[in-house]
């Protein structure tokens, strides 16, 4: 059990949103570079470009940008950075990674729009939402 701990590296929380801010960029910074070791470990060459992997992780970091509390920012890093060692370390398969990372979200939700046909527009809705 000590063993595991001295590897696993929590930082202190922020003390201001500025500071926060700061670490999103650091870990932005960090994942980019991270992108062509990513791109080799799961033969991604084939489906997408480096580019689209930046601009992926972009849009993930862009849709908490209303976030304002510190610790909640700092929680969100630490998933963040989870995410990034799991990847990194080939803890995920590759369609674990085309799937939540590649293929875009309305490309899922449209294969199953002919299946829909009798479904009501509650339960369309939830699927477009949710799968």
């Amino acid at each position: 059990m000590a063993s595991t701990m001295k590897y696993v590296r929590v930082p202190p929380n922020s003390a201001s949103l500025a500071e926060a801010r700061q670490r999103v960029f650091e870990f932005f910074k960090t994942a980019c570079r991270s992108i062509p070791s990513i791109m080799e470990i799961y033969t991604l060459d084939d489906v997408t470009s480096p580019s689209q992997l930046r601009s992926v992780i972009s849009s993930e970091i862009r849709k908490n940008a209303h976030i304002t509390n510190p610790k909640v920012i700092d929680m969100l890093l630490f998933k963040g950075t989870e995410e990034l060692c799991n990847i990194v370390e080939h803890s995920k398969q590759r369609h674990h990674i085309l799937g939540q990372y590649v293929l875009n979200r309305e490309d899922r939700t449209h294969d199953i729009g002919n299946k829909d046909q009798g479904a009501s527009d509650f339960l369309k809705s939830f699927y477009k939402s949710n799968y």
